[in-house]
Order: C-alpha cells, then structure tokens, then sequence
C-alpha cells in the first residue's frame, strides 16, 4: 500500500509540473514561426494535466478510505479520546 500511496503522490506532482510546463509556453511553437497551412496549436493540454491530477486526487483518496474501511491499513497517531 505504502508503494501505491508513494506512486500516486509522484503521478500527481507530475501531472502539475506537466501543467506548469504548458502553462508557461503558453500554446506557441518553441521559438518557431507558425506557417499558414499550420492548424493552431493545441491550448488544452494544461486543463488535462490538471483534471488528470485532480481525478487522480480523488482516487487516491478513495483507495485510502476504503483500504481504511476494509481493514486494510490502520490509522495511528494521536488517539480519538485525547
């Protein structure tokens, strides 16, 4: 479980820095003049890397709570009655 917790968290800082990347070229060419005959370059690509990183958010908490509910990991720290 500890393995699965740890991808998730790297496919999710990913999935930002995938977004801030798109973010910061802004949809143009690198550096490249578009021609004519070119079709417009794609400007969703941040919006994906972004719901790709909040969907895999909820799922990762999903898979927590019900590893949690069907007694798969337990909770530690702090107990309830303090």
């Amino acid at each position: 479980m500890k393995y699965l917790v740890i991808t998730a968290f790297v496919a999710i800082i990913g999935s930002l820095g995938a977004a801030l990347f798109f973010m910061m070229r802004g949809g143009r060419a690198d550096g490249a003049e578009q021609d004519a005959d070119a079709p417009p370059p794609a400007t969703n690509h941040m919006a994906r890397a972004l719901a790709f990183r909040v969907g895999f958010s909820i799922l990762l908490f999903i898979v927590v709570l019900v590893s949690w509910r069907m007694g798969w990991i337990q909770p530690t720290g702090v107990p309830m009655g303090r």
